[in-house]
């Protein structure tokens, strides 16, 4: 497991997939909105926490609660705005994980980032940061950033019968045509699987 994350490590600190393997869970409205963000767009960070479990490696992902916003009901990565405290995107990471599902990691468990990824319905440019958590986390989640929290296996991620194309309703009662991933009962899609499917490619080129 330490060569594992030593190895992605080191491949984080070289050119990343970026919209190559974004594309790859990309919908059309992703696909179409490939542009530069606006002047007003927000910045956010978002935490991909790896961690062992039975000898795989494993990430949280957290269930939005239902409420009036674009992203309502979603599976997502714990993670936030920019707060002006925030020193600079890994704290924001680091400081929304904490108050999000309860759980403190050090700056010194940071392995580097991925590409960041421009939201348009949201008007928000999001950058994934990876870090290590060396056992498996005790949550204490937010009830009103958090209805829900899942473990998911990287390598159930990886095996090709869970990537699918569903449809999924969006805001204003729309039906959206979708890649996502789609794990026991969870459907992941949207930035969120975009994101995903860049830390897949980065573990493809190490092993």
């Amino acid at each position: 497991m330490e060569d594992t994350i030593q190895a992605l490590a080191n491949r984080l600190k070289k050119p990343l997939p970026g919209w190559n393997a974004h594309s790859q869970m990309a919908t059309q409205v992703h696909r179409n909105a490939r542009v530069l963000p606006k002047p007003n767009a927000r910045v956010a960070a978002v935490l991909m926490l790896l961690f062992p479990h039975h000898r795989q490696l494993h990430l949280p992902l957290i269930l939005r609660p239902t409420y009036e916003g674009v992203h309502s009901g979603q599976m997502a990565l714990p993670g936030g705005k920019v707060e002006p405290q925030d020193e600079d995107l890994i704290a924001t990471a680091l400081r929304e994980t904490e108050e999000e599902i309860g759980v403190r990691v050090d700056r010194n468990q940071v392995l580097g980032q991925l590409t960041d990824l421009f939201i348009p319905p949201s008007n928000i440019v999001v950058t994934p940061i990876v870090a290590y958590y060396p056992e498996e986390p005790v949550y204490v989640l937010d009830p009103l950033e958090v209805a829900d929290i899942a473990n998911i296996p990287l390598e159930a991620l990886m095996h090709i019968p869970n990537q699918i194309v569903t449809q999924v309703k969006v805001t204003g009662g729309f039906t959206l045509e979708a890649p996502a991933f789609k794990i026991n009962d969870k459907i992941i899609w949207g930035a969120t699987a975009m994101m995903l499917s860049e830390l897949l490619g980065v573990f493809d080129e190490i092993f």
